[in-house]
This record gives structure tokens, sequence and C-alpha cells, in this order.
């Protein structure tokens, strides 16, 4: 066996390694992301609404930081805690949702939608269809689709800030891009289906 046929073994046994290493969901097709791009743009309308009245800024951050919190997105993961604390949530508040936790102090109406956006997470868009019944009874069709719209919104921005950390990642051979706490993310396959 050549020396180059050794090397290039090599390499792809290690960057196999890194990729068992690397445990966040993230964009492995272009394709899944265009198809989850093209569906924010259809519900463009949609979106306006629910930034606009249906989903009040401290509980849109609330439920992004919810589905950051799954998907582990870094960069969202700052960015969101700036905005949840400019929006008037709490600190104590804020330490729970970072750590993983549904608040106790959030506000009662917005607990059952927490908890979906949780289990919608987790599940990777995909919720059980009793969850969704129960999001669309408590909240009726309109609200839940607003619910919806955000949650989407923000798995984007986790999924791809979560491919630009597996990028780093792979180009400097696993120094860079990865979490302390990488290990806790347990996804089941390297990169998610579109939700379209």
């Amino acid at each position: 066996m050549s020396r180059l046929a050794v090397g290039l073994r090599a390499v792809t046994a290690y960057n196999a390694g890194m990729a068992k290493r690397f445990r966040r969901r993230y964009y492995t097709q272009l394709s899944a992301f265009v198809q989850d791009l093209r569906e924010i743009l259809a519900r463009r309308r949609q979106i306006r609404a629910a930034l606009r009245g249906q989903v009040s800024l401290p509980f849109r951050e609330r439920l992004m930081l919810v589905v950051t919190e799954v998907n582990g997105c870094r960069y969202c993961s700052y960015f969101h805690a700036q905005v949840a604390l400019t929006s008037g949530i709490p600190e104590p508040e804020l330490r729970e949702l970072l750590a993983g936790s549904i608040p106790a102090q959030a506000p009662a109406e917005e607990l059952p939608a927490l908890v979906y956006a949780q289990h919608w997470a987790e599940r990777d868009g995909r919720p059980e269809p009793e969850a969704e019944h129960r999001l669309r009874e408590v909240y009726g069709d309109t609200r839940a689709e607003a619910i919806h719209i955000v949650l989407r919104m923000i798995r984007i921005g986790n999924l791809l800030g979560n491919t630009g950390d597996y990028l780093l990642h792979v180009l400097t051979f696993g120094w860079l891009g990865v979490r302390d706490d990488e290990n806790r993310y347990l996804t089941s396959a390297p990169g998610p289906k579109s939700l379209a």
C-alpha cells in the first residue's frame, strides 16, 4: 500500500472519529437548508403577524432559548440571551433556560408552549401528533401556527450555527468548533432532514 493511500486512510479514520465527537445537529445537505428556507419564505405574512403580536418578544425569546438549548447552538444562545435580558426576562429565569430547564417562574400561559417547544426540538421538528394537537387545543390554530413559525426560524439559525461549528471542527482537525459540553448532545443522525 502506498504512503498516500495510508495517509488518506488515516485522515478518513480521523475525520470519522471527529464526526462521532461532534454531537449537535447540523445541515449535511444544502438541499435540506434550501427546503427549510423556502418553507419560511413562503410564510412571510404569517411571520410578520407572529412577530407583531401573536407571540410577544419575551415569549418568543423563551421559545427560541428552549429550542436553542436542545440544539446546542452557542451563537444563538449568546444572541438570544442578550435579547431575552433586554426584553425583560429576569436573569434567574434566563439561567434556567440556558441550563435546559423550563423555568417555573415563566408566565403560566406560556408553559404549555415551552414544554412543547422542548419536545419539538428533541424530536428534530417532528413532534408527536398528540403533542401538536394539545398545542392547538390550548392556543388555537392561528397562535399555534405562529409558535411553529418561531420554532422553525430558530431551528434554521441553530443548524446554520452548528454547521459552521462542524466545518470549523473538521477544518482544524478537531481543535475548534466543539463545545465543552458536547457529549450531552446525543443526536441519532449526523444531520436533519428538511421540515418541509
